[in-house]
């Protein structure tokens, strides 16, 4: 008789594996094969295997042994992977991978990106409205950041059209903002491009611009 599928089964034997880790790790220079080697350590350590071998991890994969080898050595000379010693509650000592390295070095990278992110959102107003920003309008976009969550492409996309409208102000700006987050748009490529050209003539910019997402969205 075929047992029954079990939900509880399928739960206990989950593997958790941050968000950050699975769309940040091109930023610190790493490929597909490390990253499954990565995750088939986190794995066979949750299953108490805290040194698996090479052949114990390639034993779930397509590399051989040898390969992984060379995965693991990437990582450790990239300062990503430690063999370090662990003691337990009884004394005993044992030897274990450590990824503590990794996750630093990617929760760093994603922050200090998104900070060098930002900056440059500030230093592109001052250079489109060829002045220094008021301390109300660093604000507005810090609000703009923090407060309604929108992203710094979204933002330029936003300065972009108003540029291109020839209405360079900052509540300009905000309607398109709020307007788009009424439209549930969040990100660049949701901005859809329904009369894209509309108004090109208004006027001409000063340098090549991306017109990509241009469009009156204040005029439907």
């Amino acid at each position: 008789m075929q047992l029954p599928f079990s939900y509880q089964k399928l739960l206990t034997e989950q593997v958790n594996i941050p968000s950050r880790l699975l769309m940040g790790y091109r930023e610190l220079h790493l490929e597909e094969n490390d990253m499954v080697v990565i995750l088939q350590i986190i794995n066979l350590q949750r299953l108490g295997e805290w040194l698996p071998s090479f052949d114990q991890i390639s034993s779930y994969m397509t590399l051989t042994a040898n390969e992984v080898a060379n995965v693991l050595k990437k990582l450790r000379n990239n300062g990503y992977l430690l063999i370090e010693q662990h003691t337990d509650e009884e004394n005993a000592t044992y030897e274990w991978y450590s990824l503590t390295p990794l996750f630093e070095a990617l929760y760093d990278v994603a922050e200090t990106s998104t900070r060098e992110e930002e900056g440059k959102l500030f230093q592109l107003f001052e250079q489109e409205f060829a002045r220094a920003l008021s301390p109300i309008e660093i604000e507005t976009i810090s609000h703009w950041l923090d407060e309604d969550q929108f992203k710094p492409p979204l933002i330029k996309a936003a300065l972009r059209e108003s540029v291109l409208m020839g209405k360079l102000n900052f509540r300009y700006i905000d309607r398109i903002l709020n307007e788009w987050k009424k439209k549930g748009i969040r990100s660049v490529k949701d901005v859809k491009q329904p009369h894209q050209g509309q108004g090109q003539q208004q006027t001409k910019p000063k340098q090549k611009r991306d017109t990509s997402v241009y469009y009156n969205w204040l005029e439907e």
